[in-house]
């Protein structure tokens, strides 16, 4: 038998078939205080950005972001031999990166605040669809040649609010 506690503060109990609703309910109330003690931790976990809101931001952090977002995608740009055109910081309610068909590339700002990993993740994602404007298995492989740890931060990306 045993517990887990999910991202989401979601408790689940891996239990035999055979076990009865009483001894299951014995077991949880076993189990109580670890229960209490790992949701509270997961719930600490961030599920949100943080960010200050952009119409707040200086041009000098503005600056600052854009710089840090041309230099990402040069990076990585470099290394997987494909070409883009603008690349331009937003303000995005519903996505963390998009790439248009003439090659713009366009990234939600708040990246900037969550971890350089899960940066590095987005901008991979959209330059490889430089390659492939979908998401075949192709297109997978195209990120995960550049980025092997990609099924780790977009589960993490999954997790956090936009704000």
């Amino acid at each position: 038998m045993g517990l887990e506690v999910r991202r989401t503060g979601e408790v689940l109990a891996r239990v035999p078939h055979s076990l009865t609703d009483q001894e299951l309910k014995a077991f949880i109330m076993k189990n109580q205080e670890w229960i209490k003690k790992h949701v509270f931790l997961e719930m600490k976990e961030q599920t949100t950005t943080n960010a200050t809101p952009l119409q707040e931001l200086t041009t000098e952090e503005i600056k600052r972001i854009k710089q840090k977002f041309a230099a990402r995608v040069s990076h990585y740009g470099k290394k997987m031999g494909v070409t883009w055109g603008r690349v331009t910081i937003r303000n995005q309610k519903t996505r963390w990166g998009s790439c248009s068909s003439k090659g713009n590339l366009n990234f939600n700002y708040q990246l900037y605040y969550l971890s350089d990993e899960l940066l590095d993740y987005v901008v991979v994602h959209e330059l490889a669809h430089r390659r492939h404007m979908n998401h075949s298995p192709q297109f997978w492989a195209e990120v995960e040649q550049y980025y092997p740890d990609y099924r780790e931060s977009r589960r993490r990306l999954k997790e956090i609010r936009i704000i």
